[in-house]
């Protein structure tokens, strides 16, 4: 077995003059759009962003490096049936448009957590954002290791530079282009990354479909005429059967967008409601060609591998329980055994020419760090106001860049301690734990919108720990309980446990404090 093969071709120096181009360019915009560094502009942006351009720039922050390197591949599996899941986005969007959105509107929230404290109290406040940050922090890091290890690799390693440096220029370099204007900057720039990321995958097919020399109609039959065109799973027994994956869509879109501070706070800067809601209908409208260009994108790399012979499936029941499931042949001839999202690169750095490979660069560069920088805008402005209990539109702004540079920190230190585990499936699963965090704010907020109940404040902190705990015990028995298998409607599950267990705990009376009964 080998890991991904450097390709001879690709010159660090050439990689390092394109990215620092692009970053670059980034802090352009940055100085362009942050003419001032007050809090508002900040955590709001002054409520001034054309919705548009949030729009544009939310595609690539919903589809995240991870995103970028796992659907192409993950074609070979389960085929177009990641399409199911994005019929479910459009559900939960328009929930969003018509529920979440309107609620934040009308209590001005610059917090979307703030709402928490006067339905519920103090606590359940507390706990939600607390829930935020701990996902957001490994959520970003992860991402942003990703692209580390990309970057050190191809560019750095070759200068003797270590990996922990190039961490730090990863991190430093958000931080250079986010600390004055913060989100205003951040809706711009991820207008920019979005274009990049699409201009990668679409310069990867326009390689592909030029060596297979196919028009692009051919392209479409031949697609569609192979096994990976699929959309629709009617087996409910099957991990990606239809309303597992559509269901699971619509509330990961209602929590991971709609109850997530990072995603909401761009659409917080749309000047009212009415151009919020055209932001999220034109954005998800717009995910569903987006979503099959990354498809094609995936048959195209599959089909192309075989018909060059470099591509084949293996038999090897130890690499398949490892998710090692592709044979595949470098261009020395040496064989060796993948994962499936490492096809995407494999193709790109060692089968298609060297614009390809740059672009695969730029493109995973552009789709990590769409996610990442809006992610230590948001840990900030989280923590500023639920956790310090700052005042948004304060004219102080040394706490918030104090606290903005602290987030820094902490991402690069989580991002070392990936480094430090080593350990692919170890990470992995810190990643997927970090979602279970998200089910509790489900079931805060299904709660405070649909009943009129009351709960008892101080016990939310051991009911949003514990409904994790027990769909996750759930998730990893219930093949052989119930002969059941779990896919995204974990989600819904946690959800339902603390909606159950909010309710238990309305019948609670809380006690009088001392003085209130001396009184």
């Amino acid at each position: 077995m080998f890991s991904l093969s450097k390709p001879i071709f690709m010159n660090p120096n050439l990689v390092l003059f394109v990215v620092l181009g692009y970053f670059a360019l980034l802090v352009f915009i940055a100085r362009f759009t942050a003419k001032s560094d007050d809090n508002q502009q900040f955590f709001t942006a002054k409520k001034s962003s054309p919705w548009f351009v949030v729009a544009f720039g939310m595609i690539g922050a919903s589809l995240s490096g991870v995103t970028f390197l796992s659907v192409p591949g993950a074609v070979g599996g389960g085929m177009f049936s990641y399409m199911q899941m994005v019929f479910g986005y459009l559900l939960g969007y328009v929930v969003i448009a018509n529920i979440l959105l309107p609620l934040y509107y009308k209590l001005n929230l610059t917090s979307i957590y703030t709402y928490l404290e006067s339905r519920f109290g103090f606590y359940t406040y507390k706990t939600g954002a607390s829930f935020f940050l701990l996902s957001r922090i490994i959520g970003a890091s992860f991402r942003l290791f990703l692209v580390a290890n990309v970057f050190h690799k191809f560019v750095l390693a070759e200068f003797g530079i270590p990996f922990w440096a190039a961490v730090v220029i990863t991190v430093l370099l958000i931080w250079v282009y986010t600390f004055r204007g913060g989100i205003k900057t951040i809706v711009w720039t991820d207008t920019l990354q979005t274009l990049f990321m699409l201009l990668a995958v679409i310069i990867t097919i326009t390689f592909i479909l030029t060596d297979l020399d196919w028009s692009i109609a051919e392209a479409i039959q031949n697609i569609t005429a192979s096994e990976y065109s699929q959309i629709f799973v009617n087996d409910p027994a099957a991990g990606n059967y239809f309303w597992k994956h559509f269901l699971g869509g619509m509330f990961i879109t209602i929590v991971m967008t709609g109850l997530d501070q990072d995603m909401m706070q761009k659409n917080l800067t749309c000047k009212n409601l009415g151009e919020a809601k055209k932001n999220v209908y034109s954005m998800s409208i717009a995910l569903v060609p987006v979503n099959l260009l990354f498809l094609a994108l995936g048959a195209l790399l599959y089909l192309y591998g075989i018909d060059k012979g470099f591509l084949d499936w293996t038999t090897d029941s130890e690499l398949i329980e490892s998710g090692r499931v592709l044979a595949l042949t470098s261009p020395d001839g040496v064989q060796g055994a993948f994962k499936m999202d490492e096809l995407f690169p494999f193709l790109s750095f060692n089968y298609l020419p060297l614009a390809a490979g740059l672009s695969f660069i730029i493109g995973l560069t552009a789709a990590a760090y769409s996610s990442a920088d809006s992610a230590l805008t948001s840990l900030t402005t989280s923590f500023y106001i639920d956790i310090l209990g700052k005042d948004p539109e304060d004219k102080n702004t040394k706490d918030r860049k104090l606290v903005h540079i602290g987030f820094s920190i902490v991402l690069i230190l989580v991002i070392l301690l990936f480094d430090a585990l080593n350990n692919d499936s170890v990470i992995n699963e810190l990643f997927k734990l970090a979602g279970y965090t998200y089910g509790p704010l489900l079931g805060f907020y299904a709660f405070g919108l649909i009943t009129k109940m009351k709960v008892h404040d101080k016990a939310v902190p051991a009911i949003a720990l514990l409904a994790p705990f027990v769909t996750y015990i759930l998730s990893s028995n219930s093949y052989e309980w119930f002969g059941y298998k779990f896919g995204f409607e974990l989600l819904i599950l946690n959800g339902v446990l603390t909606f159950i267990g909010l309710w238990l705990s309305s019948f609670i009376k809380p006690k009088l404090d001392r003085q209130t009964i001396d009184n």
